[in-house]
């Protein structure tokens, strides 16, 4: 599945084998599980994440992936994203952290 995340000006066409989505589950449960947990989403305390929410701070995570070109940690965020929202298309990740800004754009 491919998730075009966008950041500023830059756009990534991040390709997720189906593989990465299914054998990562057990990890995106692991996430799921320290987000219910409460989390603090920029300057906001968040006591219980939603699942657009729980996106927002995953791609978060993705944006200091790739920054940090750790392609195996990016990897594993798009596939969280994927497998809790499959109809997304692209994300638009905010770099003014502000991580409620972050959009989600869905397949129409």
């Amino acid at each position: 599945m491919i998730l075009k995340a966008i950041i500023d000006d830059r756009e990534y066409s991040l390709n997720v084998p189906e593989v990465v989505i299914t054998q990562g589950e057990e990890y995106f449960a692991r996430l799921d599980a320290d987000m219910d947990q409460g989390w603090q989403m920029s300057r906001e305390w968040v006591q219980h994440p939603d699942r657009v929410e729980r996106c927002q701070i995953v791609a978060d995570k993705l944006l200091t992936a790739l920054e940090n070109e750790n392609e195996k940690l990016g990897m594993l965020m798009a596939g969280y994203i994927l497998s809790r929202m499959p109809d997304v298309e692209t994300v638009e990740i905010d770099i003014r952290g502000e991580i409620q800004n972050t959009q989600f754009i869905r397949r129409s």
